[in-house]
């Protein structure tokens, strides 16, 4: 903290309520305190509507008590979010105005809210994507400045978050790798001061210091939920489904609007555990090869989305006829796989590359979550899970795929 208030000219924060940025925001407070810094630090908070109450309350409560410290932008605007729970509503918007009467919750009552009616952003266009909202309001904030982003993120959490604090060649601040120099502004830089934290950690500096909490937490951990597991987020992403029915037991009238929000909440709700959108459990229905079961499948989804899959398998396929993987010696390997004459660039460099002449409809499921073998079972699942991006199958999406996307959703949205 002493370093990045002493090296920069402007510092905000991104806060979500959550643990992390709950613990990094009073780290924050303490500091500005005992140092008795005037110059306000900006709180960065994107409400994505789908909150609960007590995350909300939470919210507002630190915000306000701490109101000489900071300058606060609560933004509710319409952004593009994924909904991973239907193949009819493949994205949402929060706050569309459009969708009023279904909202999950009102605007919140809080001093100099923003929303599309009073929007001081020249760089914000309706329904834009939340990564580029991001990067765009960090550049908008600095104007030129040297300006620190304080962010709460722990590379114990996932290994992309370790990465983002390990990569040797990113751009960094006096050789700080816990600081990254972002794109597309000349003086504008990520800081992580609690990359090195545990969960641990986070509930320890609580009970130490007296620190005030979102207290969502505690019913998360009264419904059973691991402490590795308690995440705060919008409702309906590809994670995030995950708890969608911890709305139901924890805060049943926030659920009632939760299920009215978008399509395919409750079938996510219902099926989250079960193992129709697992992986290992799927079972082929009678009469049919997964191959068969594939194109069936396929073959019940609107236009757009059974196209999309199609795209990506065809690419699936042809990666593993043409390219294929290591593998390691002595793994069994199905009848249409042959050793290839080319060898591994990688990680498992110099290995030699096995490919497929064709595609096996299933493999033993130990080697298939391997992801050491193309099958129909993969894709079958693939659209079993509603996994548009293909990600069980090692895909990403990309920019221009997100863009065609909400080209597409605009276009046909009103028909």
């Amino acid at each position: 903290m002493d370093h990045i208030f002493r090296n920069f000219e402007k510092v905000y924060v991104s806060f979500s309520g959550g643990k992390d940025s709950g613990v990094l925001l009073n780290l924050i407070i303490d500091y500005m305190r005992r140092h008795k810094i005037k110059k306000k630090v900006g709180v960065l908070f994107i409400d994505l509507e789908g909150q609960y109450k007590l995350t909300i309350d939470y919210i507002i409560s630190i915000l306000t008590q701490n109101a000489d410290l900071f300058e606060v932008f609560w933004c509710c605007l319409p952004l593009n979010l994924r909904n991973a729970v239907s193949v009819f509503q493949p994205f949402w918007t929060p706050w569309e105005p459009a969708q009023k009467d279904k909202w999950i919750r009102p605007l919140p009552d809080f001093p100099g809210v923003i929303t599309i009616h009073n929007n001081p952003f020249p760089f914000f266009r309706k329904h834009m994507e939340f990564e580029d909202f991001i990067r765009d309001f960090g550049v908008w904030y600095a104007r030129d400045a040297k300006t620190a982003c304080l962010v709460g993120i722990r590379s114990d959490e996932s290994l992309n978050r370790f990465r983002t604090i390990a990569l040797k060649e990113k751009g960094m601040l006096s050789n700080l790798n816990w600081t990254t120099k972002m794109t597309g502004a000349a003086q504008l830089y990520n800081c992580y001061p609690i990359y090195d934290w545990t969960t641990g950690d986070i509930w320890v500096a609580n009970a130490k210091f007296g620190w005030p909490y979102n207290r969502l937490y505690d019913m998360f951990y009264k419904a059973g939920v691991p402490l590795s597991k308690q995440r705060i987020c919008q409702p309906y992403g590809d994670d995030q489904r995950i708890g969608l029915n911890l709305f139901r037991v924890i805060e049943p009238e926030t659920w009632a609007h939760v299920v009215n929000r978008v399509s395919g909440a409750n079938f996510g709700n219902i099926y989250s555990g079960n193992s129709i959108l697992g992986y290992r459990n799927v079972k082929l229905p009678e009469g049919h090869t997964w191959r068969s079961y594939t194109k069936m499948l396929l073959a019940t989804l609107p236009g757009e989305t059974a196209a999309n899959y199609r795209e990506r398998f065809i690419k699936f396929v042809r990666y593993w006829n043409r390219t294929g993987c290591a593998v390691s010696g002595g793994t069994w390997l199905p009848p249409e796989a042959s050793v290839s004459k080319n060898f591994s660039s990688r990680g498992t460099r110099g290995k030699p590359l096995v490919v497929y002449r064709g595609i096996p409809d299933s493999i033993p499921a130990r080697l298939e979550a391997k992801k050491v073998a193309p099958t129909w079972r993969r894709m079958a699942i693939c659209i079993l899970k509603n996994d548009q991006l293909c990600k069980s199958l090692s895909f990403t999406q990309t920019k221009r795929q997100r863009e065609r996307m909400k080209t597409l959703l605009e276009k046909y949205g009103k028909l």
